[in-house]
């Protein structure tokens, strides 16, 4: 009788799941996450070792993910981080494997936020040094790979703009706090005149063309007011007035965010889409509260809460009355849910699912024409903007070689075709071609400059332009200027 006794394979502690080769701990990677929800907080001394800086000087965040996990005790598996980061274990793998850097501004905060790294260790944070003239700075082509950081925080999850040239800034500075009084006060207006609903309708109608076409400084300068006079408005009318008036409100509330979380006020935009949220379910329209819907996914965005953006979407899309989907308005509505579920889906590196909203979204693009519905706008080309914003985030070389094919006709809404060009300018950033992410950025920037001045994902891609294109430019250092990039 053979008393050999074979050695079985290592189980799970807690599930009884098989353990991976690489896992050197007593439970599996769900069942670690499931316990450990949120990455710990380290202390200093872990971020001071050598391959945990030897990491973050290669400005490679798959580099930064396989020392962070290698460099604890017992290794975290992918599995795991994966959890701790809100992305699939392929993500993980796909980005810890790839070659190309990450250059996405939120994605690299988001994920930094998520495991706690030190200020001083984040090599994208714009406000690294002080440049006060990028042409000094890059006259030569030796940059200093060590530059001396700064314990200021660039990006704003509350009430803290990014970095503006003096006098667009002030502009928006002037305007948030008018902005916030008018909100103050909504349930208690101001006395003074109230003009007509078509009049104010003809209004709130001119405010979401500013938005549309990223006119910021309009919006600022008018809105506070016109806000006011909504809530006058609202007390003043009869009930079915109101309704008319809830809808104008969420409408001119929705263009205030438009300013609010395009210039980083985070918490301001937050507080926008909750009285949107209030007044759409006042107007009685079960096609407003979907447009809400649409809004606030950037609350998610910016918490870097993906998980309940793509819930939030789908209970919209379930709300809306799938019956009259032939409806172009209903059409619209569906379209754009799934449309941005697709985007949310694509961050989370869940190409499947990705692809199936933009399946359902080009389904409802059938019976939607390209326009403006409810303030968003929807339609073919709407949809074909998405379907790059999709590939970049899934970094699908095949889909963004697709887009680069197409351009937004100028019909489209300036906003949503500087988006086209910012997504397709860090696509082909992230792919290594220089020359073609500069061209979107020019081409961004004539369609929609205040856009492209106030997006941080504009500044961060030219950073890396700046620091990797092998022939600058006097074109691309005026841009990098005009733009305030380091």
């Amino acid at each position: 009788m053979n008393d050999h006794v074979t050695t079985s394979k290592r189980r799970c502690r807690t599930c009884d799941t098989l353990l991976a080769k690489d896992n050197r701990g007593e439970h599996c990677g769900r069942c670690t996450a499931a316990s450990t929800l949120h990455a710990p907080t380290l202390p200093p001394e872990f971020w001071a070792k050598p391959t945990i800086r030897e990491a973050f000087e290669s400005r490679n965040i798959g580099q930064v993910f396989r020392a962070y996990r290698q460099a604890q005790n017992p290794p975290v598996p992918q599995a795991t981080l994966a959890a701790w980061l809100d992305l699939t274990q392929g993500r993980v793998s796909e980005v810890e494997r790839s070659r190309r850097p990450v250059t996405d501004l939120e994605r690299l905060e988001r994920w930094c936020d998520a495991l706690h790294v030190p200020r001083h260790l984040r090599w994208f944070d714009g406000t690294a040094r002080e440049v006060h003239d990028v042409r000094n700075l890059y006259a030569s082509r030796t940059v200093d790979p060590s530059p001396a950081y700064s314990s200021h925080q660039s990006w704003a999850p509350v009430d803290q703009p990014p970095p503006q040239p003096a006098q667009e800034l002030d502009i928006v500075q002037v305007g948030i706090p008018r902005l916030r009084r008018a909100l103050d006060i909504l349930d208690l207006p101001d006395d003074g005149p109230t003009r007509s609903l078509p009049e104010l309708a003809a209004d709130v109608a001119r405010m979401n063309e500013h938005r549309l076409e990223a006119r910021y400084g309009e919006l600022v300068r008018h809105l506070p007011a016109l806000i006011g006079e909504l809530a006058r408005a609202r007390q003043l009318l009869n009930p079915a007035d109101r309704r008319h008036v809830a809808s104008l409100l969420t409408l001119a509330l929705r263009a205030a965010d438009g300013v609010a979380y395009k210039y980083r006020y985070f918490d301001l935009s937050a507080r926008l889409i909750d009285l949107m949220r209030a007044t759409a379910t006042e107007a009685d329209n079960p096609l407003l509260p979907a447009a809400v819907a649409y809004v606030r996914t950037e609350t998610f965005f910016a918490s870097g809460d993906l998980h309940t953006a793509a819930r939030a979407l789908d209970h919209a899309a379930d709300q809306l009355p799938t019956r009259d989907l032939k409806h172009a308005p209903t059409a619209a509505a569906f379209g754009a849910l799934h449309m941005r579920a697709a985007v949310v889906a694509a961050r989370a590196g869940k190409a499947d699912i990705a692809a199936d909203h933009l399946l359902t979204a080009r389904y409802a693009a059938h019976a939607a024409p390209e326009g403006i519905y409810h303030g968003t706008a929807f339609g073919p080309a709407s949809l074909r903007i998405h379907e790059l914003a999709v590939a970049a985030e899934l970094r699908d070389a095949a889909g963004i070689q697709r887009a680069s094919t197409w351009h937004p006709p100028a019909e489209l809404p300036a906003e949503r075709r500087s988006h086209y060009y910012i997504d397709l300018a860090r696509a082909q950033l992230d792919l290594g071609r220089h020359e073609d992410a500069y061209l979107c950025l020019q081409a961004a920037r004539q369609a929609a400059p205040e856009h492209v001045r106030a997006h941080p994902q504009v500044r961060q891609a030219l950073s890396v332009l700046l620091r990797t294109h092998p022939s600058l430019s006097s074109g691309l250092l005026d841009l990098a200027a005009w733009a305030g990039a380091r």
